[in-house]
């Protein structure tokens, strides 16, 4: 494939694999709160990192992995660790551990495998297939708030409305002890603060969720990571078939702010926010994304860009 060739939908770029990883898929197609906590599919994972090798151009690396050591060092010495990282697709998290455990030093391949993602149920319950790239990862799935935003204006029952009320209490809490459970083990939780992916166009898909200040409050340390790069694209064709979204090849850089002390960043924003304020969280999550999209137009401006139109 050369590097100028047109994208080609993941449902017939990758056919080839299908087979295997539906084979090997081992993951739950529905969610409760009995199996929130997923832990890597070692045949998905190296499928995943055979696609990166392919579309990941020359150039693409960590971009201040200085930042990245220090956060590994801060978690080894016993700090809970967040990742908050720019969302774009869904081989944003593969390309995160795939980047660290590509640099092959000790330190970022043991970073890389303590990566534990929170997911959305969407990428369970969707496809098979998805499910089945999924996998390739540990995660701790939720019930997003905008999932059941959703419901609320949907045209369901009162009665189905409170039953999937209650089904998103009883995933998110059991996700929270899943979560602690990680934090207890020196894992590091990656949360994609927007929630969902960046939908060109489409702003709101790229303002953070406010249940990101609740992280601030459970972690110690952070490092904000921004995505320059994209090797599939969500097709304007089929904006919400993930199967249909189109791979391609890119430069892919993944930088790193430095080490953050999540109560003092909180308590910093806080202490400026008007008593009157009606939301006062908001304005955390709304500093992350402010911060993230600095640092992404940053990375941007030495990036060799690679347009496919």
């Amino acid at each position: 494939m050369e590097e100028n060739e047109k994208p080609v939908e993941l449902v017939v770029k990758y056919k080839k694999y299908f087979d295997e990883l539906l084979a090997n898929s081992k993951a739950p197609a529905k969610i409760d709160e009995t199996n929130v906590y997923e832990k890597a599919n070692p045949v998905p994972r190296k499928i995943l990192f055979d696609m990166l090798r392919e579309n990941h151009l020359p150039g693409s690396r960590l971009e201040h992995k200085e930042n990245f050591k220090a956060f590994y060092d801060a978690v080894k010495s016993g700090k809970h660790g967040l990742i908050l990282m720019e969302h774009y697709s869904n081989l944003d998290l593969p390309a995160i551990i795939f980047r660290l455990e590509e640099e092959g030093e000790e330190w970022s391949k043991d970073l890389a495998s303590r990566i534990v993602a929170i997911a959305g149920m969407k990428l369970n319950e969707a496809h098979p297939l998805v499910r089945a790239w999924t996998e390739g990862f540990t995660r701790v799935v939720i019930y997003p708030s905008r999932s059941l935003n959703n419901v609320e204006n949907s045209d369901m029952s009162e009665e189905e409305k409170k039953a999937e009320e209650l089904k998103s209490k009883k995933i998110n809490f059991a996700a929270m002890r899943a979560m602690d459970a990680c934090k207890k083990r020196g894992e590091v939780i990656l949360v994609f603060p927007a929630g969902t992916r960046y939908r060109p166009g489409v702003p709101e898909t790229k303002r953070g969720l406010r249940e990101i200040d609740s992280y601030l409050r459970l972690f110690d340390v952070m490092i904000l990571v921004s995505n320059n790069g994209n090797c599939l694209r969500i097709n304007p064709q089929d904006t919400e078939n993930m199967m249909k979204d189109l791979v391609c090849k890119d430069e892919i850089i993944l930088s790193a702010s430095p080490v953050i002390d999540c109560k003092s960043f909180r308590n910093e924003i806080l202490e400026k926010v008007p008593a009157d304020d009606p939301d006062p969280k908001q304005h955390t999550v709304d500093r992350i994304m402010q911060i993230l999209e600095e640092q992404h137009d940053e990375i941007e401006k030495i990036r060799n860009v690679h347009d496919y139109e």
